[in-house]
């Protein structure tokens, strides 16, 4: 008898989760960036356990989006439709974030971060869902007593079956959570082949890419509100693949920022989106970027579309 099911993960932007899933799949599905709400849509990444098949939803970070952010709104709906349609569900917790705003020591990020925290506990409590895990994120930054500590706190609130003490990026406690969630999924068939590792087109995995290393790059000098498109995706006879992508930003101002002197930022994130896509797709890739300007790409219907995202929410 196997077992198969889907688990959302979710939490406050910039708690860890797209690590999570990372880890639990084995191998890289989705983008991590230190800029927040890097994830922008659901991802669906596959991990095999023993007999059983765990469909990781990675969702966007859980925020107040103001009204006039049609993108911020639509990445939380679907933040709170992966909780909806899920078997079981993980709230990741920046813990040392949370513990310095506790103590009245936090940083402006760490606010907003224990804020948005706080949201996602309020909207788990009104679900009322059996089958709710806590994981405390990033615990080798803080000592045993503040742990405890927020153990407690969590604790009290009513609404997790059990809490876990992980380090996503060292897989420390990462096993013993995916056992419990492994416990907590339906027995059935496999959803996927077991050999696929997440669900999600070849062409929006390539503009996550680019995206990730744009990020990585110029994240203090970029709105997060830039995107990139793939246009065009075409197998060469040889084999070789050759991508077209397209890096939207909002104002003519943030284009010389993309490109650099001389040309030269552009092409270091190129270069190294190349490098991950030859890995991922294990051929040869040629990967030219453009950058254009399109200030209201966010009121554009078809661009949620293409996401899986909800214009109107």
């Amino acid at each position: 008898m196997s077992k198969a099911g889907f688990v959302a993960i979710i939490g406050a932007p910039n708690a860890g989760k797209s690590t999570l899933v990372n880890a639990l799949v084995g191998e890289k599905v989705s983008i991590v960036t230190h800029k927040v709400q890097t994830t922008r849509f659901q991802i669906r990444g596959i991990a095999m356990i023993g007999d059983a098949q765990m469909v990781l939803v990675d969702t966007p970070g859980i925020f107040k989006a103001k009204d006039s952010d049609r993108l911020g709104k639509s990445m939380v709906h679907a933040a709170w439709t992966g909780v909806d349609d899920a078997d079981g569900i993980v709230h990741m917790v920046d813990a040392p974030a949370f513990h310095r705003q506790s103590q009245g020591n936090g940083s402006a990020q760490d606010r907003l971060a224990s804020e948005d925290t706080a949201r996602v506990t309020e909207g788990l409590a009104l679900r009322k869902r059996n089958k709710t895990f806590l994981a405390l994120n990033k615990i080798d930054e803080l000592e045993r007593d503040q742990l405890l500590a927020l153990i407690a706190h969590f604790d009290q609130k009513g609404i997790y079956q059990n809490i876990y003490l992980i380090s996503a990026l060292n897989r420390d406690g990462v096993d013993d959570l995916a056992q419990a969630l492994v416990e907590s999924l339906p027995d059935g068939p496999y959803l996927y082949p077991p050999d696929q590792a997440a669900d999600i087109p070849s062409r929006l995995m390539a503009a996550e890419i680019t995206r990730e290393k744009l990020f990585l790059r110029l994240h203090d000098e970029l709105p997060y509100a830039s995107t990139v498109e793939t246009e065009k995706w075409t197998r060469q006879k040889n084999g070789d693949i050759r991508i077209d992508q397209v890096i939207y930003v909002k104002r003519d101002s943030q284009k010389p920022i993309v490109l650099g002197k001389n040309g030269q930022t552009i092409k270091d994130i190129g270069a190294k989106a190349r490098h991950e896509m030859q890995e991922w797709l294990g051929r040869k890739v040629h990967l030219f970027l453009f950058v254009k300007v399109r200030e209201k790409w966010v009121d554009n219907p078809e661009r949620y579309i293409q996401s899986g995202l909800e214009f109107d929410v």
